[in-house]
């Protein structure tokens, strides 16, 4: 049976993600704000969970209404037969996100849905389901915007940012769905050596591995949330991970990740270990002492340092990455996320797109840098007809 469903994404990611779940079968797709609404059956939900990399959320709504002060919302919350997904005995779980004047803190949102869910099953058994946000047997998602409020169920449960191979904290870290996104964006699709000289704990290196043997987003995850609900099928959910997982392809070129910091290049091998992605090679090196080891193209992308949570001298630094591209990397296709605006022009290098983008909180830009083998001028002179 066809359902209504909601993929909750980051900032600039909507096309990217829009593009995923039309591959995995998706219909009536339309992007909205950091969200994409979409049809499917519960295959597809399944689906858009296990391999959807740009995918934050895959939430079902269930009601929609008018809430323009609490009493609306708990008449709203209460008209809603809870009994159909949850029973007395069971546990439940409120997210709430609101951007509307009239409720402004969505710790009470989700109190007076909570208020009104008890109840209901208070007044109806004199029994009622209790709270657990560790690990729910039902998770809600309430949002509201102005007037107007949207329930969900949540079927991924965490976000599903976290798939599974993080073990370990770093400084500065980007998302796993940050950095699939990103090499999305990029147009990364295994096509060549790539390197992250800056990797840190090694997620972009290890997104990148992914995608290039298409190997699905979230294939270490152990629990979704929707594995807890009444009509979860588990020979469905296993016919659609066999499928995606034999449609999982050889790496056709080396994967690289480096950084100056052996405490990084630890933590990225151990991430790569939990994963058994031993073909992702870490290795720790200064990429601004370092020069280009293939005589074939190579894609970089790399997260360098704003001097926001990791201290660096802006201008030598950015500097430096724009006389090591320029002298010592010919022939490769460089990426950069950066959110220190000012560090952009000490690069020295004019960039061939600048993309908006916010890791976290931070407003940033995806830029790219084509580096030439001699002069850029010599190169389209060549081809001229």
């Amino acid at each position: 049976m066809q359902k209504q469903w909601i993929a909750k994404t980051l900032y600039g990611f909507e096309e990217l993600l829009a593009a995923e779940l039309q591959h995995i079968g998706a219909q009536k797709i339309v992007p909205a704000n950091r969200a994409v609404h979409f049809e499917g059956d519960q295959s597809v939900m399944y689906r858009a969970n296990l391999a959807c990399r740009t995918a934050l959320k895959i939430l079902q709504p269930i009601e929609h209404f008018k809430a323009r002060n609490e009493k609306e919302l708990y008449e709203g919350i209460y008209r809603i037969d809870w009994s159909e997904y949850l029973q007395n005995d069971q546990t439940f779980a409120i997210d709430a996100t609101v951007k509307s004047d009239l409720f402004t803190h969505s710790k009470y949102v989700a109190l007076k849905t909570k208020d009104a869910l008890v109840d209901q099953f208070r007044n109806r058994s004199g029994q009622r389901p209790n709270v657990d946000t560790e690990s729910p047997d039902l998770r809600l998602h309430i949002h509201i915007f102005n007037e107007q409020c949207t329930v969900s169920l949540d079927s991924s449960g965490a976000s599903l940012h976290l798939r599974g191979y993080k073990t370990e904290s770093h400084a500065a870290p980007i998302s796993e769905v940050m950095a699939a996104g990103l090499l999305l964006m990029a147009g990364w699709e295994g096509q060549c050596e790539f390197l992250d000289p800056m990797c840190g704990s090694g997620t972009i290196p290890i997104e990148a591995y992914m995608i290039a043997r298409n190997i699905p987003a979230n294939i270490h995850r152990r629990e979704f949330a929707f594995m807890r609900w009444s009509d979860f099928d588990g020979a469905m959910f296993k016919h659609c991970r066999d499928e995606l997982m034999n449609a999982i392809k050889p790496l056709a070129y080396p994967i690289r990740g480096s950084d100056k910091d052996f405490s990084s290049v630890k933590k990225a091998r151990l991430h790569i270990d939990a994963c058994g992605y031993d073909e992702v090679d870490i290795l720790q090196a200064d990429f601004l002492k370092s020069e280009k080891t293939t005589e074939g193209d190579l894609f970089i992308l790399m997260n360098p340092p704003y001097d926001e949570r990791i201290s660096v001298d802006t201008q030598t630094f950015y500097e430096g990455i724009g006389n090591t591209l320029k002298r010592h990397y010919a022939g490769t296709e460089a990426w950069m996320i950066t959110a220190n605006q000012e560090a952009i022009k000490f690069i020295g290098l004019k960039p061939g797109k600048k993309i908006k983008v916010f890791n976290g909180p931070l407003e940033a830009r995806l830029l790219k840098f084509e580096i030439y083998s001699g002069s850029r001028k010599k190169i389209e002179n060549d081809f001229k007809i």
